[in-house]
């Protein structure tokens, strides 16, 4: 990725004001990704009742986030550094902000580094399990959005950010690391709100990659996201059109999930678990109990080709807020991941990808992540196609 830097000298401007302080300098990178692409999905409908139809469309950002960056470094000697993200989303197709119209709301923090004890930063940030068991997916390697695990309920394709958030990051020790977030509710425990738990957020995780081998495990709790509290942790971007598990009011969420990969010269294959469970407001709950066994081939240093197996196992309880996605207590979801990516250079590569799911059991939809809304009740398959083209600068 090539990267375009400026150094900043802050000496001068510290000079009258702080004259005892020695000369320093901040390195800012500008970054970003921009991702386009044409897709065909059938059975695509605006809402969960709603009848399905065949979709022609052009596409932003779904083979990877389109985003556009500042990330810099100030050395503050004895191996201490200030580091900071400031990091966009946007829609390609339109020119809009994603991530609800928020200026920097795919990151934005500010933290201390060091090379021994690790990085502490505060913002808005990614929690422990897109830290350490996404990448591991086939959705965040080369499947694209549309390979994500049904709903995202494991947020492994990273549906949702945590504001408010205080992080720790380990160093890298021999292949190891570890880090634990917290996203403050931001709310007083007296006056009208209900607390300081109301729209909190936390996670703890580790990871190990050494040589051949990677392995991660991750937690995640969020109490009452995107609820009452608007300014909490986890606000606004936590629902949309195809998130089906969160179109009634939700109380608790909690996230579990562990991955490992092995590479084989030039093979890679990868397996992934995960385990969500929704609490909802009003007593109705489900789980989901996703496993995804994933591999790609490099066949040349330009082509990469892979496929993955999805199995998502539910179990509901108090299925009122749940009719439109099952018509009974064990909804189930396969998927098929598919896809080849050519790359022209290390900036630009172009792909193609294909996923089928099948809703079976008692689930009543099957609804892929992201084509633009959920299918209609009754319509249990969907097919998804995408060509695109991306550049990384």
């Amino acid at each position: 990725m090539k990267r375009f830097q400026l150094t900043v000298l802050a000496a001068a401007s510290f000079a009258v004001a702080t004259p005892a302080m020695a000369q320093s300098s901040t390195n800012v990178t500008l970054y970003g990704v921009i991702d386009a692409g044409v897709a065909y999905v059938n059975n695509v409908a605006t809402g969960l009742n709603a009848k399905g139809a065949h979709n022609f469309q052009a596409v932003s950002g779904i083979g990877q986030g389109n985003r556009w960056g500042l990330k810099g470094t100030e050395d503050l000697g004895a191996g201490l550094k200030a580091v900071f993200v400031l990091e966009n989303g946007f829609n390609l197709m339109n020119g809009t902000m994603l991530q609800n119209s928020r200026m920097f709301g795919r990151q934005a923090y500010v933290g201390l580094q060091s090379a021994q004890a690790g990085t502490v930063s505060i913002g808005r940030q990614y929690d422990s399990v897109v830290d350490f068991v996404s990448p591991i997916t086939s959705a965040k390697q080369w499947a694209t959005q549309y390979g994500a695990h049904i709903g995202d309920i494991d947020n492994l394709y990273n549906s949702f950010r945590v504001s408010n958030s205080i992080k720790y990051t380990s160093a890298n020790y021999s292949g190891f690391s570890f880090g634990a977030l917290y996203g403050f509710s931001n709310q007083p425990n007296t006056g009208g709100g209900t607390g300081f738990s109301n729209n909190n957020a936390f996670s703890i995780g580790a990871g190990y990659a050494n040589g051949p081998l990677t392995a991660a495990l991750a937690y995640m709790h969020l109490s009452s996201p995107g609820t009452t509290n608007a300014n909490g942790a986890v606000s606004n971007d936590y629902s949309s059109a195809t998130d089906i598990f969160y179109t009634s009011a939700v109380d608790k969420h909690d996230i579990a999930a562990a991955g490992v990969s092995y590479a084989i010269q030039a093979a890679t294959v990868g397996f992934v678990y995960s385990y969500a469970k929704v609490n909802y407001v009003n007593q109705s709950s489900i789980r989901v109990n996703t496993f995804e066994l994933n591999g790609k081939y490099q066949f040349t240093p330009r082509l990469l080709a892979g496929l993955a197996f999805v199995y998502s196992d539910g179990s509901v309880s108090g299925a009122t807020a749940l009719s439109g996605i099952s018509k009974g207590t064990k909804p189930r979801w396969f998927q098929v991941n598919a896809g080849t990516t050519y790359s022209f250079s290390k900036r630009t590569e172009t792909y193609l990808n294909g996923v089928y799911q099948r809703a079976t059991g008692d689930a009543v939809v099957a609804a892929i992540d992201n084509v633009g809304g959920p299918t209609g009740t009754g319509a249990q398959s969907q097919i998804a196609l995408i060509a695109g083209v991306r550049h990384k600068f």
